[in-house]
């Protein structure tokens, strides 16, 4: 099994980090966990085809999470897929999705009547409700739905995909959560959200100190994200969903490997990991994932 970051960052734009978006290989099966702004353009710098991707698991409501979901519908048609984009949401992302479908409508009319594509089936999406608790099988893959915590928006989810012996656990956007480290229990690699409160200035006009607090109530903050790694018992950390994206990496792997014993990774966008191997690639470098307490 094999991750790829496809955007780290937030609603606060950067060229650095797109915004939420993850894709997990596994025995032929391509799944992309959300579609924040740039994550298709990312999919096209890590050479996968929208086409073939298995389907999309939505996360929550927010628009770092699905700003691309359409740009995924045309590039897919556009790259000869003959399904709709199969996309795995809760009702509200689904409201999401047929509003696109409305706004868009004319547009793809218009472009199924002149371009002539052999593939008019390929322009669409087929939604499918997804909740908690829920199992998804993949040829080589599966995947658990996991309620978090990042009220006030409800539902979220984390996920957890087993494949083979391996497990890799993904957060979404959450508070500490529970039922996370419940479900997360023994992954080969915990996917982590990180919120670096300190790193964020009271900017007037754009955020005061109570602009600050209310974001940052409803993620993990960097000290929390070691010892939640910790108890979920993971073998190791990549943290993602920087906010903000400014934050110093080296940084952020100090102040989380402080509650954590085992590798901490700091994400950035198009960094993969290799499960199997215990491998990371990163623009051509390549490492190997060291066990802190054994060099």
């Amino acid at each position: 099994m094999r991750v790829t970051l496809l955007g780290t960052g937030c609603p606060v734009l950067h060229p650095r980090r797109a915004g939420a978006g993850l894709l997990v290989e596994a025995g032929g099966t391509r799944v992309l966990v959300d579609c924040g702004h740039g994550v298709a353009q990312r999919l096209a710098e890590a050479g996968v085809r929208i086409a073939d991707l298995d389907a999309v698991l939505a996360s929550h409501l927010h628009t770092d999470h699905l700003a691309d979901l359409w740009t995924l519908v045309v590039g897919g048609w556009h790259q000869g897929r003959t399904r709709p984009l199969r996309l795995l949401a809760d009702p509200a992302v689904e409201r999401l999705a047929r509003g696109l479908e409305s706004a868009w409508a004319e547009e793809r009319a218009q472009r199924l009547a002149f371009e002539r594509r052999p593939n008019p089936a390929g322009f669409g999406l087929e939604v499918e409700p997804l909740e908690a608790g829920r199992r998804l099988v993949f040829p080589g893959l599966e995947v658990e739905a996991v309620p978090v915590d990042h009220r006030p928006v409800e539902p979220a989810f984390g996920f957890v995909f087993r494949a083979g012996r391996r497990i890799l656990a993904t957060s979404g956007d959450t508070r500490r959560s529970e039922a996370l480290i419940a479900a997360a229990r023994d992954c080969d690699l915990l996917v982590h959200e990180v919120f670096v409160h300190r790193a964020l200035p009271i900017v007037p006009g754009v955020r005061e100190s109570a602009t600050i607090a209310a974001v940052g109530s409803y993620h993990t903050a960097i000290e929390e994200v070691g010892p939640i790694a910790t108890a979920a018992r993971a073998r190791a950390l990549l943290l993602t969903h920087i906010v903000p994206p400014t934050a110093d990496p080296g940084e952020l792997v100090l102040e989380a490997g402080r509650g954590f014993a085992g590798p901490v990774i700091a994400g950035e966008d198009l960094l993969s990991v290799d499960l199997a191997t215990g491998t990371l690639a990163w623009r051509g470098l390549a490492a190997r994932l060291a066990d802190r307490t054994g060099g």
